[in-house]
């Protein structure tokens, strides 16, 4: 099987309007039970949908952006 690596760029690139904890750990390249914890504490926002939990993909992006508006 074939992965496909996230890189914040990627993302930046995206039109995608959520990406998912695994998309957001490839991008930090840290593990997805970082991005979880990062989740839980309210660090990184998030959308529950059920069991599902989605980032807001401008949001999460905005936390790496040096220029905040």
């Amino acid at each position: 099987m074939r992965t496909a690596t996230v890189t914040i760029e990627k993302l930046r690139e995206s039109r995608s309007v959520v990406i998912t904890r695994t998309e957001a750990a490839q991008a930090l390249g840290v593990d997805p039970r970082t991005v979880t914890a990062g989740v839980e504490n309210h660090t990184i926002p998030s959308v529950r949908l059920g069991r599902r939990v989605l980032i807001p993909r401008e949001k999460f992006l905005r936390l790496f952006d040096p220029d905040p508006e």
